[in-house]
């Protein structure tokens, strides 16, 4: 079966909205490239109708234009392997890799990630950066929750940062799958896994909560968030925003009775943990 590479020329902020989007209507991978996003779907599901209908809801958003081709029929399994390198992060004190890796005992902290989709595997400056944050806080028997799980690649390392119990939870079903095999892979069985949203998940109080997701759901959802926050000391590391949306995301943050204690930027995306007050 020939796939279809769709080319997307994107804001790089809605690369997860269009990944929740097009995973919908059946394409199985994706790529973050600096222009955009490349989508790829069987030539059987393909439709440029479908494609164009998402195009529209999101036009007074962002600008937006694509392109699409066939492509040469290949072994996708084999092309990932090969384009899937193992990533270092926290200066090399954790390292995040496939089951087709082989383990490097030298490292503090290896995770096994095997994604569905092309991002959660630590590769993207987000992820490295909250693993990296993940690090400066004590996780020993707190109680963590992941939101929008994606990969499962920081409930994963939270519990191997010594936290008693960890819930993640993701919109998309693909994403939920993926995590909980990723669990199983890392032998964590401290880790309970949810589709849904924040709105779905049972009322309960976290010492850490993780939510690596595009700025305009931390806009919203970052008073929710704080809803699920045990009393101070409770921290909040959040991600998947720029350096120049800090100035918002902390705005909301500081009217929810958070305030920022440290920040980290990475080719100028932004990490920061807020405590509450």
């Amino acid at each position: 079966m020939n796939y279809i590479e769709v080319k997307l020329n994107i804001n790089p902020e809605f690369s997860d909205i269009f990944m929740a989007e097009l995973g919908e209507i059946g394409y199985e991978t994706f790529t973050e490239e600096a222009e955009g996003l490349n989508a790829y779907i069987t030539e059987d599901l393909f439709s440029e109708e479908n494609l164009d209908e998402i195009m529209e809801r999101y036009l007074a958003m962002t600008p937006i234009s694509y392109s699409y081709s066939t492509l040469e029929k290949k072994n996708w399994n084999e092309e990932w392997e090969k384009n899937y390198e193992p990533i270092l992060a926290a200066n090399g004190r954790v390292r995040v890799r496939a089951n087709f890796h082989e383990p490097d005992p030298s490292i503090q902290y290896e995770l096994l990630i095997n994604p569905k989709m092309s991002f959660g595997t630590g590769h993207h400056e987000t992820t490295s950066m909250v693993l990296s944050l993940q690090m400066e806080i004590d996780h020993q028997a707190k109680k963590v929750l992941d939101v929008g799980c994606g990969t499962g690649i920081l409930a994963i390392f939270a519990s191997k940062l010594g936290a008693s119990e960890v819930a993640g939870f993701d919109i998309e079903e693909w994403a939920a799958e993926n995590s909980r095999e990723n669990v199983q892979l890392n032998d964590c069985d401290n880790i309970v896994i949810r589709q849904g949203t924040i709105e779905d998940e049972p009322a309960d109080q976290y010492d850490i909560i993780l939510a690596n997701i595009n700025r305009n759901i931390l806009m919203r959802d970052i008073p929710k968030y704080v809803e699920f926050m045990k009393a101070a000391p409770s921290k909040l590391i959040v991600s998947g925003f720029y350096q120049h949306d800090i100035e918002d995301i902390e705005k909301v943050a500081n009217e929810s009775g958070l305030t920022k204690i440290h920040t980290e930027n990475k080719n100028n995306w932004a990490a920061v943990i807020f405590e509450r007050k």
